[in-house]
């Protein structure tokens, strides 16, 4: 059944369940040394997150009528990158958390090294899947994919946000600074999420840009909301530490602009992302879903 026609909880509510039964699948424990290693993954991957970035590859594909089951696996794979992410954010060199998800942190649960490797085999586990012929049948497909998601995780995306943002301990961003660290931080793979639908889709870089647009106003909006959670949020209910970001002296959206105007940011960065889809009918009606639940979610 199409995620447009079922509504967006229960989208997820399904979604988070195929993303388990595709870890599980994908990484069985083998009955040697690498036990643990396989243990970790699987920890870190099953049974947590909101997966909102595979709802988000299969929700855009559905514009261009994709294939369900190549958009699973594209979007399972951008899920591994983000688990990835996670555990080596977690990591006591970087953010230092012990909670992750309602659990210990894959490093507290296992160790330091068990964890960096964990990370390490997600990521390379995700160009696995997005390098296999049931992916999709057009080799060129699979490359322009992989490639996709190699720039939206590296230096140039998500790796380089990262690295801005440990640099932002140590000095005062202004709001652009923000903004553009956010953006590859957050936004870059959100970016790719809609990317890989247009890819798949065979839609060419000149059309892409309504949707482009949407993923970069979304990336951001769901930014402020993460940095408004740190602010307003019970633990209980994120499943991680609130209040980091201001203990780290960090510059958050909300330090520059107040919780109001944070919140009223936000809305309007949500409003602008569903007026990209404004070409689109009822089969965006899903994108414009996630896109008002960026801002309404608790955790």
């Amino acid at each position: 059944m199409p995620v447009v026609s079922i509504g967006l909880k229960p989208a997820l509510e399904r979604m988070a369940k195929d993303v388990d039964i595709l870890f599980d699948t994908w990484l069985p424990v083998p009955d040697d040394s690498r036990a643990k290693l396989y243990e970790a993954m699987r920890y870190a991957g099953i049974g947590g997150g909101k997966r909102l970035r595979p709802m988000l590859v299969v929700a855009a594909s559905e514009v261009f009528n994709v294939d369900r089951d190549s958009a699973m696996r594209a979007g399972f794979a951008v899920e591994c990158i983000h688990v990835y992410s996670l555990i080596h954010d977690d990591l006591p060199c970087m953010d230092d958390d012990d909670m992750r998800r309602g659990k210990p942190t894959v490093h507290k649960q296992f160790d330091e090294a068990t964890a960096v490797l964990a990370g390490d085999c997600l990521l390379a586990l995700a160009f696995e899947i997005l390098g296999d012929e049931a992916t999709h049948s057009d080799p060129f497909v699979r490359a322009e994919l992989m490639a996709a998601l190699a720039q939206a995780s590296g230096p140039a995306g998500m790796g380089g946000g990262q690295m801005m943002d440990l640099e932002a301990e140590h000095r005062q961003l202004d709001l652009p600074a923000v903004t553009r660290l956010q953006r590859l931080k957050t936004g870059a793979l959100m970016g790719f999420c809609l990317e890989a639908a247009c890819i798949m889709g065979h839609i060419p870089p000149e059309n892409r840009t309504h949707l482009r647009g949407y993923a970069r106003d979304l990336g951001l909006a769901f930014q402020i909301a993460d940095d408004l959670l740190d602010v307003e949020g019970d633990e209980a209910v994120t499943g991680k530490r609130v209040g980091k970001d201001a203990e780290a002296g960090k510059a958050t959206f909300v330090s520059l602009l107040g919780v109001e105007r944070a919140r009223q940011q936000a809305q309007m960065l949500v409003d602008q992302a569903i007026d990209h889809l404004r070409d689109y009918g009822e089969e965006a009606d899903m994108l414009r879903a996630i896109a008002r639940f960026s801002i309404e979610r608790t955790h």
